[in-house]
This record gives structure tokens, C-alpha cells and sequence, in this order.
């Protein structure tokens, strides 16, 4: 339901659209406040606030004896394309305080998944005296396409995968049947000579 401001000025607004229109002339008389009140169905103290607003913009005159009375026809259009112009500053508003709640809404999230990947990371770095790495698996890698159980990495290096990283999914405790995929990233632990074995096993598995 529109407020009591939205109402009288929507009937000051038809009604310069009336006078814009022809329907009522400069110079001629509009209908006393009764019959406005009863054509759209309001009292007569907000046909009064509507005529107002006219009068204001010198859209109409009001007499003493409250005859209402077009001026300006160009005033009429003027009045019209200020609210116009203030409906649309209004509509922008609105669209910024939308996209403010949604940023904040992802910011939010973002904030949360950080946190979630610092607890994860600091999960592994627990896992003393082993430290986590990551290696990046290339297309000509022994092991991609192959799944954890081919590979047999921890007989070969003895590193243990904790994780996959794969794009923007990270898969936390792979099992055996995994399989690992060309630019995967394979999150392992081991002892300090783990990353370079691992590296070497990867793409030289004949040398082992």
C-alpha cells in the first residue's frame, strides 16, 4: 500500500499530466476538491496536499475562494520531470545499498573460506616433524591419470598424499582408488628429502 506522501503525490502528478495533456487548460478551472476527492477516491485533505504541490511549482493558482485555476502547462512538465529525475536518484540508491548487502555478503564468505584454509593449513603443518608440500603434476608426469594406488608413492619416496588440490576443489584424504589428474596439485608429508624424491619419482620413474 503506498504512504499517505506517495498518494497525494501520484494525484499531483496525474493531474499535470492531465493539464500536459490537454485535459486541462491554462486558464481554465479544475474541479473543486470534492469531486478530485471522490474521482480518485481520497479525501479531500489529500486532494488539498496534491494542489499544493502544485501551486508550489506554479502549476496552478488557488483562489480565496479555493477555485483552482492551470497557469502553466510548462510548469506542468517541469514538475513532472523533477520527480522524474528524484524517482531515479531514489532507484539508484536502491540498486547500491543491493550491491553493498551482497558484498558484504561475500566478503562474509571469502572470509569464512580463509579462515577454513588457514585451520587446514595449520592441521598440516601439525603433523610434526613432517611439512606439508604441494607439487604441481604436468601432462607428461608418470603418475597422471594414474590413481594412488598405482602410483605406489609412499613405497617409492615415502611421501604420503594428505590432499588434491584440484582448480578451486581441494579433496582432503584421497583414498587408494583416486585418481590423479594432469595440473592437479598433490599436497604430501614426508621427511625433509620428500619433495625433492617425490618430484624426481614423478617424472622420472624409470630412475627408481
Amino acid at each position: 500500500m503506498k504512504s499517505g506522501t506517495s498518494i497525494y503525490r501520484s494525484i499531483a502528478l496525474d493531474l499535470a499530466q492531465r493539464i500536459i495533456n490537454g485535459e486541462f487548460a491554462t486558464e481554465t478551472k479544475i474541479s473543486g476538491r470534492t469531486v478530485l476527492a471522490s474521482h480518485y477516491n481520497v479525501s479531500p485533505e489529500t486532494i488539498r496536499k496534491a494542489i499544493a504541490l502544485l501551486k508550489v511549482k506554479n502549476v496552478v493558482a488557488v483562489s480565496q475562494g479555493k477555485e483552482v485555476t492551470v497557469i502553466s502547462t510548462e510548469n506542468a512538465y517541469g514538475f513532472i520531470e523533477h520527480y522524474k529525475s528524484a524517482e531515479s536518484v531514489y532507484s539508484l540508491q536502491q540498486d547500491v545499498e543491493i550491491l553493498l548487502r551482497q558484498k558484504r555478503e561475500i566478503d562474509a564468505k571469502l572470509e569464512n573460506l580463509l579462515i577454513d584454509i588457514i585451520n587446514y593449513s595449520d592441521r598440516l603443518r601439525n603433523l610434526s616433524p613432517y611439512n606439508p608440500v604441494e607439487i604441481e603434476v604436468h601432462e607428461t608426469s608418470y603418475i597422471a591419470g594414474r590413481s594412488i594406488a598405482e602410483v605406489k608413492l609412499w613405497q617409492h619416496t615415502g611421501a604420503t598424499i594428505v590432499a588434491i588440490r584440484r582448480e578451486t576443489e581441494i579433496i582432503i584424504s584421497p583414498g587408494p582408488a583416486a585418481r590423479i589428474l594432469p595440473h592437479d596439485r598433490i599436497v604430501i608429508v614426508g621427511d625433509s628429502g620428500v619433495l625433492e624424491r617425490t618430484i624426481d619419482f614423478i617424472n622420472h620413474k624409470n630412475s627408481f
